[in-house]
């Protein structure tokens, strides 16, 4: 077995979610898990014998203008491969974590290999950036191996910043222990909603790059033709724009701004229709945690949402910005309990033959195997 050391930002992103996910399920396997970071994960929330966790601690000094976070981490991380004899680092995101892991990796005493996910963010939003370009090739370079969340992110990773290393695409996933069956009427009631009023539902960091102006025209359209609520669940920048839209529109009784919340599964299990028309999408977990819960999906043709939805089958897929597309598809969906209810069920198949916690588990450790050089028995 192996111990492992794993670099996350602990907030609630998708990133935070997936590297907490995976090592929980590998501490499960037998594996032993390091987690090293500013805080407790926001999804480590259950006692295993085989996890720890280590703070990095700040450290305020008159000649820095801000605490240096990096350096701080890096030191963390050196300190934990010596005393910890750990036998891999998996950094989640090339800056900062992969550029920590590496500088770890020379101060430390104790060999080990750099495993470096990409999530998205590390390459469509800082890569654009020309002062961190090179930062980014080197820790993707510098690694031991390097993972991207779909085939969309290789592909833009190697055109944006001319990586010619091997990329491996490892899928996200959800844990299913977490998705079991809810009682869909009794949740509804519990939120005053009409047993005739449909349900749909957004998830996101409120950014601009989650376009919740066609979330909210697309409702609008909606609930001009049908008895419909919009849950929006999350907070950031947007929410006061956001907010405002929805009373120049006149629907601040049907759209209900729900902040931050934990038991997403629950909330998932009330709607009908779940809306991600994002401009920007590496992968796009809340669509699998949806699917999941047996929610078909509507989303923008973009990054790696066509990896996740099969059009036509889970869900649909229309193009960027087309209000009326996204209108017309949730209508169809909403009004054909028929079509709804296979879709629904092929959603739920998709995610656990396509998107399994053991396929994915797996596929992370025989590439740590391979990095370490060992067969798939250790």
């Amino acid at each position: 077995m192996l111990k492992i050391g794993i670099i996350c930002y602990p907030s609630v992103g998708g990133s935070g979610i997936i590297a907490t996910e995976l090592g929980k399920m590998l501490a499960k396997q037998g594996h032993e898990i390091h987690f090293i970071t500013s805080s407790i994960p926001f999804r480590l929330n259950s006692f295993n014998p085989n996890i720890y966790f280590h703070e990095v601690e700040l450290n305020h000094y008159p000649v820095f203008q801000y605490p240096p976070y990096d350096l701080a981490l890096a030191t963390k991380v050196a300190e934990v491969i010596d005393t910890e004899k750990l036998d891999i680092i998996h950094a989640h995101y090339a800056v900062p974590h992969a550029i920590c892991a590496i500088l770890a990796k020379q101060m430390a005493k104790q060999p080990v290999k750099i495993v470096t996910t990409l999530h998205g963010t590390d390459i469509t939003v800082l890569g654009i950036d020309l002062s961190l370009k090179k930062m980014i090739q080197f820790g993707i370079e510098q690694s031991d191996a390097v993972t991207a969340v779909s085939d969309s992110l290789v592909k833009q990773t190697k055109e944006m910043l001319g990586i010619n290393c091997p990329i491996h695409v490892i899928y996200n996933f959800v844990n299913e222990e977490e998705y079991l069956a809810h009682n869909k009427e009794e949740l509804k009631r519990n939120f005053g909603i009409q047993q005739d009023e449909k349900v749909l539902i957004h998830i996101s960091n409120f950014r601009k790059v989650k376009r919740l102006e066609d979330v909210i025209h697309t409702f609008a359209k909606v609930y001009k033709e049908t008895p419909a609520r919009l849950m929006l669940i999350g907070d950031g920048p947007e929410y006061g724009r956001i907010h405002d839209l929805v009373r120049e529109l006149q629907l601040d009784k049907v759209v209900h701004f729900l902040g931050k919340q934990k038991n997403i599964p629950s909330l998932l299990a009330i709607a009908d229709i779940k809306l991600l028309l994002s401009e920007k999408e590496s992968f796009g977990l809340v669509l699998l945690e949806a699917m999941a819960c047996g929610v078909p999906c509507i989303g923008s043709n973009v990054g790696g949402i066509p990896e996740v939805i099969d059009d036509g089958v889970t869900g649909y897929i229309e193009e960027l910005g087309d209000i009326d597309a996204f209108a017309t598809r949730t209508l169809e969906l909403m009004t054909d309990t028929k079509k709804w209810h296979a879709f629904s069920v092929k959603a739920k198949e998709r995610v656990f033959q396509h998107f399994s916690s053991d396929k994915i588990k797996k596929q992370y450790e025989d590439l740590y195997a391979g990095v370490l050089g060992e067969n798939n028995e250790n």
